[in-house]
């Protein structure tokens, strides 16, 4: 039975340079990148040449290769793996900073709006627009509105949807 034994001239370097594409596969699926397998690559290349030339022959360079090459692309996916846990992306920063106060271009736009709104609601006669208000802003109940006002709730009713139905239609007109 004979041992694989290199020979003199058949280094791990050179064994390196001839299973290049095997090893290069093998790290691209391990580290599930073609960047990190390079990066693996280049860190075996100079271990290897390190290393130099052993007094003790190899038995097989190429298993030897691929440990290191793995070790190596172990400790890359480790280092990644704490990188990105404690990474915050530029959204995240952005979102963090972002100024919650509008832009003027939109405070003009909002005023322009409530400019409109209150001419609307003034067209409005007193009762509708004080049934229409006391619901959607102070969300008060029909039953509570009609109470305040006097009037019975199926009024409430009535004012609130001839105010609605003015409003839509208004709305529409100026848009």
């Amino acid at each position: 039975m004979t041992t694989a034994i290199t020979q003199p001239d058949d280094d791990l370097v050179s064994s390196y340079l001839r299973h290049l594409k095997t090893l290069t596969r093998a790290l691209r699926r391990r580290t599930g990148s073609q960047d990190l397998a390079e990066e693996a690559l280049q860190e075996t290349w100079f271990r290897l040449a390190r290393l130099g030339p052993s007094a003790e022959p190899v038995r097989d360079s190429q298993a030897l290769i691929l440990r290191i090459a793995g070790n190596i692309a172990t400790d890359i996916i480790r280092r990644e793996t704490r990188l990105s846990s404690r990474h915050v992306s530029d959204e995240a920063i952005l979102a963090a900073i972002a100024d919650s106060v509008p832009s003027p271009e939109v405070v003009a736009i909002d005023r322009d709006e409530l400019r409109r709104l209150v001419a609307v609601l003034a067209e409005l006669s007193e009762k509708a627009r004080a049934v229409l208000l006391m619901s959607r802003c102070d969300e008060l109940p029909y039953i509570v509105i009609g109470k305040r006002l006097g009037i019975s709730e199926s009024m409430v009713t009535k004012y609130m949807a001839q105010a609605l139905r003015h409003c839509r239609d208004r709305c529409r007109t100026l848009a």
